[in-house]
């Protein structure tokens, strides 16, 4: 049989009880006002890749550059504070910002299903195409021209699925076993059109001189998202607006030309 409560009992549950609403409450608004907690601390962080070029990785001078990088700096800018990068891998980014370790993810990060069940995207900020690429003199801008073309893939790539479902009946296609062997074989005149993503083939241009890869056409783009925390609408309507407005003003075309060495798509 429970006793029944004297009125000092009362008002101590009562008391107890308003002071864990209270700090529920007063929790509860600190998590969903992140924007005003980055500009009052004058310090926007920002999880990016390491090494990942080119959205991430260290220059000849140990300074982080990149897509990325350059990202993370407009978007602290447009709000008004300092950027504080924060290095992550492709394995702890979300934990980084679902354990309030960062403020924001910028760092290739790409949408599905799985982690939109975790985290909250703004638009698409970066291109991650993967593209059909030849010599700078030679005109191909479209699948169409692909015909009677001899192109280079990689073997079961998505770039050879996607590559496959819009080539013309009378381009050859020739499949190599990896990546390397498909940049070799354009190198080298085995094929007249090679198809890559748009990260490998800058590697190989950074590597030789002799026979750039020129962008003709993307085959397939899975673009990059910035990744906000859960129960923040203020952050993510900011961000999402700061995004808007370096597309309007062609900041972000700026940023795709000189890491991507492409424009920045008008699909984006």
């Amino acid at each position: 049989m429970t006793s029944p409560l004297t009125p000092r009992r009362a008002f101590i549950r009562t008391a107890l009880a308003a002071a864990t609403l209270a700090t529920a409450g007063l929790g509860g608004a600190a998590h969903a006002d992140m924007l005003a907690n980055i500009q009052k601390a004058g310090v926007l962080r920002v999880a990016i890749p390491q090494d990942f070029p080119p959205f991430g990785s260290l220059g000849t001078d140990l300074k982080l550059q990149g897509y990325d990088i350059d990202m993370a700096a407009l978007v602290a800018q447009e709000l008004g504070v300092k950027v504080e990068l924060v290095p992550v891998t492709s394995t702890n980014r979300i934990p980084f910002l679902t354990t309030g370790k960062a403020d924001i993810v910028i760092s290739s990060l790409g949408k599905n299903a799985e982690r939109a069940k975790v985290i909250d995207f703004t638009q698409a900020y970066a291109p991650f195409p993967k593209s059909v690429y030849g010599p700078k003199d030679v005109s191909i801008k479209a699948p169409a021209d692909l015909a009677g073309k001899t192109v280079g893939v990689t073997r079961g790539s998505t770039e050879d699925l996607a590559l496959t479902q819009v080539a013309p009946a009378s381009a050859t296609i020739k499949r190599y076993e990896d990546n390397n062997a498909t940049a070799q074989s354009y190198l080298t005149g085995q094929v007249q059109l090679v198809t890559l993503g748009n990260i490998v083939a800058n590697a190989v241009n950074e590597r030789t001189r002799l026979r750039q890869l020129d962008v003709k056409f993307a085959v397939e783009d899975t673009p990059c998202y910035i990744g906000v925390a859960k129960g923040e609408p203020a952050l993510l309507q900011k961000v999402d607006a700061i995004i808007t407005k370096l597309k309007a003003d062609g900041r972000l075309t700026g940023l795709s030309q000189r890491w991507m060495k492409m424009p920045l798509p008008a699909t984006l």
